[in-house]
């Protein structure tokens, strides 16, 4: 989608060096998926079973071969472009799209500064963010700025079961909020949708309370839910 812009426009960043580090290698090659990749904290592949980074007392870089992505980030780290693995985490400079894979609690903290830096001069993507689950966030503005401002562009969970059983929550950029029910038989069904912010649990209760299933639909769940005794 955004590789028109040129690859030394588009940064991903992960959590930690060893997630990069493996993008890297398994992006290598790739042209597709050319693009900057670093993370936000820059303190080498520790704790997953990898090598420190070079320069480390007692490590001494091997040579090793490289594809296209490990060589760019090898000539980079040469010129001294690349992003410093002290002080706080900072963008490439010329970076127009930036996506951030998993951030948490944590990472987000890195995630609204860099918002606060770069303005609308660059698109910031959160992938796998999992917004809704976050309890508690570094502040007032951060949790508005995460939770109001940012878009919804694809999401698909749970609607909250005590509320409305067996139902899920959909959204598609640019479309509606979509409630579905899934019933025993066949494919999921809208119940409700809506525009604005994600469904409340009270409007999924709401929803879920002035269903109206068919003759159709109550006969197949009751041959469902029979057929699914025979096993039991």
């Amino acid at each position: 989608m955004f590789q028109p812009l040129g690859g030394e426009h588009i940064t991903t960043i992960f959590n930690d060096e060893y997630l990069a580090d493996e993008a890297r290698q398994r992006w290598s090659g790739d042209i597709s998926a050319e693009c900057n990749i670093i993370a936000i904290d820059r303190k080498g592949k520790r704790s997953r079973g990898g090598i420190l980074k070079s320069g480390v007392k007692g490590k001494q870089k091997k040579n090793k071969a490289m594809g296209f992505a490990s060589k760019l980030a090898a000539e980079l780290e040469d010129d001294g472009a690349s992003v410093s693995t002290s002080g706080p985490f900072k963008l490439p400079k010329g970076t127009e799209v930036a996506l951030f894979v998993s951030p948490g609690p944590k990472e987000l903290i890195s995630v609204e500064r860099v918002c606060s830096e770069v303005g609308m001069e660059t698109c910031v993507i959160l992938l796998n963010a999992r917004l809704s689950i976050i309890e508690k966030f570094s502040s007032d503005a951060a949790r508005e700025l995460f939770l109001e401002e940012f878009e919804p562009v694809w999401s698909l969970s749970a609607a909250p079961q005590a509320d409305a059983p067996g139902c899920l929550i959909h959204r598609q950029y640019p479309g509606p909020w979509v409630l579905a029910r899934k019933p025993k038989v066949g494919a999921p069904k809208t119940i409700a949708s809506k525009e604005g912010r994600k469904f409340t649990a009270e409007e999924c209760k709401d929803a879920f309370g002035k269903i109206e299933l068919s003759e159709l639909e109550k006969g197949s769940e009751k041959m469902a839910e029979s057929m699914a005794s025979w096993f039991k």
